[in-house]
């Protein structure tokens, strides 16, 4: 039952003072349910108002010590007879979840070992307390957790008391209910001080070795962040304490809990983690700490402003990463992994400004499927071009009298737009205006005026951005010659470019603005014959993010896109670039552009850029990332058996768990016999990233036996999260659509029902297990068909997009 906007704006206008006391007995986990006793005390201006509660059993609920009767339907507590000051006290069981949405329960396969950790977020609060379940309802809470003694319980306030398993918090400043957190578990941690608060790092006892392993750098990172946001913003960190889980089952990449940041386990790779991995997780670190002001701090008071949070932490996570915990070249993979994905984003049906309307987003459920490509990287990118439009001085100053304004409240884009107003003589209003309540993109092209390159827009947006010239050398190499600077103004009048005549120009080429950009014929020919020879290495990501473009659009065909990859990816010496340029030709342009018979052919091509670059010496992490994707395509079944035995590929790579599981994936999918590889692995690797690896390797296999064994798996009731992905991961092979034609007609019968009965992150795992392969019409016609009836909205968002990108040029 997802709350509405109008009973969140009626229960907003009525309630007040709200402040929480709750008590979690996690003493017995095997019972399936968990204890749970909240005292919420409130002020009401209105005689009726409900609490919601989730799933719950044995439900008692008392309103200023009188029993409430009818208490409780299932979803939720009805309150009436309201007037003034009220103290409602709920006992409940509430039920464990393997979905990551609740109180998430997970054994460790490697000791046995058993953790209970709180994953909140839209409309999964209710599911492990009773609540006003929405985020401009904010208050403070004092948390006290009954667990196992020997157990570390983790909570958003330091830990005050703890006597016989019973430990007690501190009561936090006024936060939104979905932003509380309990992990508990034997965890591993590593503690420390810093700037006179205590931090943590924490990761399960299975992952204590790797846990120390990266102790340093994470401790590192934190406090280089920590730091530098101190330099930034005017309000001080409002919480007073920062641990930081590594933790199983989270749906989120991670999720920014004050005080207690939650992330992804998958964060902490056994074995070895490279510079690039790094990278990655240090814009995660900087993007949750973010949060702390963005989002903990000052609050959005509905979902229409998800901006607020998600586009600010967005940007400031790849800011700061590079700028304080020195890890140089983060533009690189925004520009090359993640922005790509927002522009396929914006050309759907679903697509919707990066800040829409109120009235546009009716319920929790649809503000939901908003936590997207649109709300990430395109108003990441948005908001670089504000900051370019602005100033960065200008910019911070409109966002400290927008923090210090706001302080531990609720805030909407008016509001924040009247600070950026304040600080600045330009027409803020009229920026938003077409850049954050509006969707879809300009297109800036590069024609010829009289023998004149002239930049001229196609849409309605205001942009600053830069053009570089190259000059093509008698071998083909592409020199940078000239870089400018221009500012397209809001009317749109053409620009000329004099100084870049006879050059190959480049639009957008440090990727300022969010636009297509579409060059001249000669000048993108010859980016097909120099692109790697290109020196900078965020010009080029611009360019391969450009060729991705063009296969979209339709200006190239895959065939043409492949020969692209084919001469240059053996040349390009950027690990991101590698990375991204695998990723969006193995996970969307063979899947969706290639026809169902010329797949393998596709791979073979990937392959071989792999190899070749392999074989002519690359090493170091460039020579990691290549060897995964030659892992991922390969068919030279006696090269793949050879690295496994060795436990290094040919050119000396040595493997990880990652790169083994790999490996047997593929060799099961191109149809070897892998079960007593699969069998010996397990024995080698009985991490729960072993199960997973063994679910997909299994998933894979060529033959209707494994297809039904795999859909009979993830048809499981309690199927987790993980499993569900790792077995969707093997199921699906762009290479075997003849042979998975049964399985996907009941996937498309079966999810609905998989996905209606769990949560709503579980109904859009369920939705992006899509099968990953070309579709024909019949199939095609299957889905859309589907779409007609009553979906989960997860699922149809998911369902939707799909078909979208399998419908483009």
């Amino acid at each position: 039952m997802s709350l509405t906007l109008l009973e969140a704006r009626a229960r907003a206008a009525a309630l007040s003072d709200v402040a929480y006391d709750l008590e979690l007995d996690l003493r017995d986990p095997a019972s399936g349910r968990f204890g749970c006793r909240a005292t919420i005390r409130f002020a009401s201006t209105t005689a009726e108002t409900f609490l919601e509660l989730a799933d719950a059993v044995d439900v008692t609920v008392e309103l200023d010590g009188e029993p409430v009767d009818p208490a409780y339907d299932g979803a939720r507590i009805p309150l009436t007879g309201l007037r003034d000051r009220h103290t409602v006290v709920v006992e409940a069981r509430v039920p464990y979840v393997t979905d990551g949405d609740g109180m998430h329960l997970f054994t460790d396969p490697v000791d046995g070992e058993t953790y209970a950790s709180a994953y909140l977020g839209m409309d999964v609060s209710q599911r492990v307390f009773p609540c006003f379940d929405q985020v401009d309802l904010k208050a403070p809470f004092t948390v006290q957790v009954t667990a196992d003694p020997a157990w570390t319980v983790l909570a958003n306030g330091r830990e005050v008391s703890s006597s016989d398993g019973v430990r007690r918090f501190a009561t936090t400043p006024p936060i939104p209910p979905d932003q509380v957190v309990v992990c508990a578990g034997p965890w591993h941690s590593v503690r420390w001080e810093h700037a006179g608060l205590p931090f943590g790092w924490h990761a399960r006892r299975s992952l204590a070795a790797d846990l120390d392993r990266d102790a340093d750098e994470l401790r590192r990172t934190t406090e280089a962040c920590f730091d530098h946001y101190a330099t930034l913003f005017d309000e001080p960190y409002a919480f007073d304490s920062y641990d930081q889980v590594l933790a199983p089952g989270q749906n989120w990449g991670a999720l920014e809990t004050p005080g207690c940041v939650t992330y992804r386990d998958e964060m902490l790779p056994p074995g070895r983690i490279t510079d690039q991995q790094t990278l990655q997780r240090a814009v995660v670190i900087a993007h949750e700490m973010a949060h702390m002001w963005f989002g903990n701090l000052v609050t959005m008071r509905w979902w229409e402003d998800t901006w607020l949070n998600e586009s600010f932490a967005d940007y400031m996570g790849y800011r700061v990463a590079d700028a304080a915990a020195g890890y140089a070249g983060t533009l690189v993979t925004h520009e090359s992994q993640r922005k790509p994905n927002a522009y396929d984003a914006d050309l759907r049906r679903s697509t919707h400004p990066v800040a829409p309307l109120a009235e546009d987003v009716p319920d929790v459920a649809r503000a939901f499927a908003n936590f997207d490509a649109i709300s990430y990287a395109k108003g990441n990118s948005a908001l670089r071009q504000l900051v370019t439009w602005l100033g960065d001085e200008t910019f911070l100053a409109g966002v400290n009298a927008h923090l210090t304004r706001h302080r531990l409240g609720n805030a909407t884009l008016a509001d924040f737009v009247t600070s950026l107003d304040e600080v600045s003589d330009r027409d803020v209003r009229g920026w938003v205006g077409v850049w954050l309540r509006r969707s879809g993109f300009d297109t800036l092209r590069v024609t010829d005026t009289d023998g004149v390159p002239t930049l001229v827009r196609d849409g309605e947006r205001p942009h600053r951005l830069r053009l570089t010239g190259f000059r093509v050398g008698d071998d083909g190499r592409l020199t940078e010659a000239v870089s400018r600077t221009v500012d397209v103004e809001p009317d749109g009048a053409p620009v000329p470019l004099p100084e870049l005549a006879g050059l190959v120009v480049v639009p957008n080429s440090h990727g300022e603005t969010f636009a297509r950009t579409v060059t001249d014929d000669a000048s993108w020919a010859a980016v097909e014959a120099g692109l790697s020879s290109v020196d900078d290495d965020l010009v080029r990501a611009v360019l391969w993010a450009t060729a991705f473009d063009r296969v979209r659009t339709g200006a190239t065909s895959a065939e043409g896109y492949l020969d692209l990859v084919g001469r240059h990816l053996p040349a390009e010496p950027h690990v991101a670039l590698v990375r991204a340029v695998l990723t969006r030709t193995l996970g969307v342009v063979v899947p969706q552009r290639v026809p169902a018979d010329r797949a393998a052919a596709a791979a073979v091509l990937v392959a071989g850029a792999c190899r070749a670059a392999l074989d002519d010496g690359s090493r170091g992490e460039l020579a990691i990332v290549l060897a995964e994707g030659l892992a991922r395509t390969a068919r030279d079944e006696v090269l793949l058996r050879g690295w496994l035995a060795a436990d290094s590929t040919h050119t000396g790579v040595a493997l990880d768990p990652r790169l083994r599981w790999q490996l047997l994936h593929r060799l099961a999918e191109t149809g070897c016999d892998v079960d007593e590889l699969v069998d010996e692995e397990r024995r080698r690797d009985p991490s729960f990233a072993g199960t997973l690896g063994a679910a997909t390797a299994s998933a894979a296999r060529p033959t209707s036996e494994a297809k039904e064994r795999a859909w009979a798996a993830m048809s499981e009731p309690t199927v987790s999260n993980r499993v569900f992905e790792a077995l969707a991961h093997g199921l699906w092979s762009a290479e075997q659509s003849q042979l998975l034609r049964p399985w996907v007609q009941r996937y498309v019968e079966d999810a609905p029902a998989l996905a209606a009965r769990r949560s709503a992150s579980f109904a859009r795992v369920v939705g992006h297990a899509v099968p990953a392969l070309r579709l024909d019409d019949e199939q095609l016609a299957l889905l859309t068909s589907a779409l007609d009836g009553d979906l989960p909205t997860g699922l149809r968002r998911a369902w939707s997009d799909r078909l979208d990108d399998l419908r483009l040029p």
